[in-house]
């Protein structure tokens, strides 16, 4: 399982980024020389491959990766700071948030079984209370309230679990965030570099056509590397959200066969776990039961 979901992660990855690599890699390989058609063009094509090399050194070609980077101005600093925010929740809710032996240990599996076997419902909730997990805290729920019978043991499992799939949507819910504002933060800076190419332009004139379509290019930088985080961003949090909706799956059924065929009529009344109960009787009825028949 881990490993098909290592592999489908990779995949993921290497599909955002291999369309930006080639881009790039193209962007900096030099245009090769076209073939001469006899011995006699040899030199002049020779030197047309110069020419045209010294034309793209000028124009931007041959540029590293980081070069590029520096070329989408100061707006890729906050794009570098959601590229780490993605990578951390991915791995994050692979390796702790969706994972389903961290959500439904088999360990506590099988104590519970035991426990709910032998009817030891207290030592149950002692267990719960000292092997902490979702699956525990749900069963936790649901043994504190055997004793107000079947429906309010159902409505606390019911918002027990939705508060463990609160928490893990809670999570996963960012990814959603910075798929969603990594190509607006790789606008914001195209159009600002936009602004600042056609400035230069009013000042200086359009001598150079070359020099504008550069720097138009180079702007762009800053949206192709938004949606590069973006890509990856809306993919995992797809993924990671139907991993989570597997796993409440799983946990309600494991705690569903626990509680099958439960004696509540014998547990009427019981209070098995050790929380203070701060509802009692009305003021009023305990004056009447503390004062002496006349």
């Amino acid at each position: 399982m881990k490993l098909r979901s290592l592999a489908a992660l990779f995949t993921a990855a290497f599909i955002a980024f291999a369309p930006l690599a080639t881009a790039f890699a193209q962007d900096a390989k030099p245009a090769d020389a076209p073939a001469p058609a006899a011995a006699s063009s040899a030199a002049p094509a020779a030197d047309a491959a110069k020419d045209a090399d010294k034309t793209g050194d000028k124009g931007g070609g041959g540029k590293s990766i980081w070069e590029h980077i520096k070329d989408g101005g100061p707006i890729m600093i906050f794009i570098g700071i959601c590229s780490v925010a993605t990578l951390y929740l991915i791995v994050d809710g692979l390796l702790r948030v969706t994972n389903y032996k961290k959500t439904i240990p088999t360990m506590h599996v099988t104590g519970l079984r035991n426990l709910f076997r032998s009817g030891d419902y207290v030592s149950a909730y002692k267990f719960c209370k000292n092997n902490v997990s979702p699956l525990t805290d749900v069963c936790r729920a649901g043994l504190s309230m055997a004793g107000e019978g079947k429906n309010a043991v159902e409505e606390a499992v019911v918002a027990e679990v939705s508060k463990q799939n609160a928490r893990m949507q809670y999570f996963i819910s960012y990814l959603s965030v910075i798929g969603v504002c990594t190509p607006m933060i790789g606008l914001l800076g195209t159009v600002f570099g936009m602004i600042r190419a056609f400035s230069t332009l009013g000042t200086s004139g359009i001598g150079d056509p070359s020099k504008l379509s550069t720097a138009i290019g180079e702007v762009l930088i800053a949206t192709a590397s938004g949606l590069l985080i973006a890509i990856p961003a809306f993919f995992s949090f797809y993924w990671l959200r139907n991993r989570a909706a597997k796993i409440i799956h799983s946990l309600q059924e494991t705690i569903g066969s626990l509680y099958r065929k439960m004696p509540y009529e014998h547990l009427a009344g019981a209070h098995l776990g050790d929380e203070e109960l701060y509802a009692a009787l009305p003021n009023w009825v305990q004056q009447t039961e503390q004062t002496p028949a006349a």
